[in-house]
């Protein structure tokens, strides 16, 4: 999404790359509109000064086209987590006592809600030589049980910085950390990923929303809560 990447065609390229860039439906959060995709170009240019010089140049606009997924299924993920913890840890629990499914039900109300205010991306980094530290624990776990736990280490680590905008109007900065995986094809051939997106551990607010998501989607399958709502439904 950098729109200072190199949209000139490299001496050593061989075929023609589009160089028009394709809109996000990522709000910025710096000026209005949203942010913009490299060109094909523009990322085979970004992989050339990487080091990545056998870059298949036939498969940059697919790589674009998956860079481009992936990128927005990770902010569907974090606008998912805005829309419980934005108006504060009262109403987060509120959205997670139910667990996923609860909170599913609910998501048209939610988003129709007034005082909802869409989260912005202000910047981002990429880290994908610094595992964070869940990914970590999981590779250790994997690698102690791999025949239960065992997977493939995450091929890329993004950190974005969110704003988010409180109830009373205030905005506050949130880092969220990403981990992308890979998973087996499906039997068409066609790759299938995994993202695991949550909000980076940089303050107590952010342990406790972590903690109510998966222990609200937890103890509310464990305890029965979904079988007692179905019965009186």
């Amino acid at each position: 999404m950098p729109s200072n990447l190199s949209q000139s065609r490299d001496l050593r390229q061989t075929i023609y790359l589009p160089t028009e860039r394709e809109a996000s439906s990522i709000p910025r959060g710096d000026i209005d509109g949203n942010w913009e995709y490299p060109s094909p170009q523009q990322m085979y240019n970004a992989m050339l000064r990487k080091g990545y010089d056998d870059t298949p140049e036939d498969a940059v606009e697919s790589m674009v086209a998956v860079h481009n997924f992936l990128n927005e299924g990770a902010w569907a993920e974090i606008v998912d987590w805005e829309r419980r913890f934005s108006r504060g840890l009262g109403y987060g629990w509120r959205a997670c006592r139910r667990g996923e499914e609860g909170f599913r039900e609910d998501v048209d109300v939610i988003a129709r809600s007034p005082d909802i205010t869409a989260p912005k991306l202000l910047r981002f980094q990429g880290r994908p030589n610094e595992m964070t530290p869940k990914a970590r624990m999981l590779d250790f776990i994997g690698r102690m049980y791999p025949a239960k736990f065992g997977c493939e280490p995450p091929f890329d680590r993004h950190d974005w910085y969110v704003q988010r905008r409180t109830a009373q109007g205030h905005t506050k900065e949130i880092r969220y950390v990403i981990d992308y995986y890979s998973a087996p094809p499906e039997p068409t051939g066609e790759p299938v990923f995994y993202l695991d997106v949550r909000p980076a551990v940089d303050g107590p607010t952010a342990a406790v929303e972590r903690m109510m998501r998966w222990g609200g989607d937890i103890w509310h399958r464990a305890s029965g809560a979904k079988a007692r709502e179905m019965a009186t439904a």
